[in-house]
């Protein structure tokens, strides 16, 4: 069971790993300082304790402490307890949440590894708002997507606001880089993937008839960015593009939206 340590000064060297949260060049999630993975909240570090994610320790108030203390007794990280304003002083601002758990980051899996046995993936292209990332993380967990997949330009899944609007499950459901982009998307019809590639494109098919004869195959669903959308090589690399009949004018939706509408089509068949 984790060791519970009571902590009094913001500048204690033992709470480096949670210190100045808000520095643009300072965070310990930036990959190129210490590349610590910083879970948000009961529900994340819950979440976090399920993962491959192995936290190193935790820092938050008794009350968080208390309601943590049966997923606490799966690790022996530390527990630095603090009161709210000691934590605020170490993270720079006040935390709602009240405790915060950080972890190394493991090795990058390979689209190999996390594609084995899916049936259902996500692929993004140029999704770099870590929102809408968070916010795909949670929309695929919910409604049945294996894995993900990055191609070029996607913002880090693991950065603090990904994890956090994610609800943690971008700490659950697996996901890869793309070495070769769009090359790689010849893996995944490789491996048995038929790709659809999402477009407003009025001429495109509608993502409803798209799913109408896919239910026994294995499916990968391409989003791209807000605005510009997929690049034109990855639709060509694409086997169907399809879109989401539109009304009043409008074009498209926010590119999480779109994706939930994907996954739920494929999740409902």
């Amino acid at each position: 069971m984790t060791q519970v340590i009571d902590v009094y000064d913001p500048s204690d060297p033992r709470l480096d790993d949670f210190r100045d949260l808000n520095s643009i060049d300072r965070r310990p999630d930036l990959p190129s300082g210490k590349g610590l993975v910083i879970a948000e909240g009961v529900l994340v570090v819950q979440r976090m304790l399920a993962s491959r994610f192995e936290p190193r320790g935790f820092l938050g108030t008794d009350r968080r402490l208390g309601e943590l203390s049966d997923d606490l007794e799966r690790t022996e990280a530390p527990f630095y307890r603090a009161s709210a304003e000691v934590m605020a002083d170490v993270i720079g601002f006040h935390l709602n949440r009240g405790v915060l758990a950080a972890a190394p980051r493991p090795p990058e899996l390979s689209i190999s590894q996390v594609i084995e046995g899916a049936r259902t993936i996500a692929v993004l292209e140029g999704v770099n708002d870590h929102e809408n990332l968070g916010s795909v993380f949670r929309n695929a967990a919910g409604l049945g997507v294996d894995t993900v997949v990055f191609g070029l330009g996607c913002a880090d899944p693991l950065y603090r606001r990904a994890v956090r609007v994610s609800m943690g499950h971008a700490l659950l459901v697996p996901y890869a880089w793309a070495n070769s982009w769009p090359g790689d998307i010849e893996l995944l019809r490789d491996n048995g993937f038929r790709v659809l590639a999402m477009t407003p494109n009025p001429e495109a098919q509608t993502l409803a008839t798209a799913m109408e004869g896919l239910a026994r195959d294995r499916v990968a669903i391409l989003v791209g960015a807000e605005g510009p959308g997929l690049h034109a090589r990855t639709m060509r690399a694409s086997d169907v593009r399809v879109r989401i009949p539109m009304a009043r004018g409008t074009d498209s939706l926010n590119v999480a939206t779109a994706a939930a509408l994907a996954f739920y089509e494929r999740a409902r068949r």
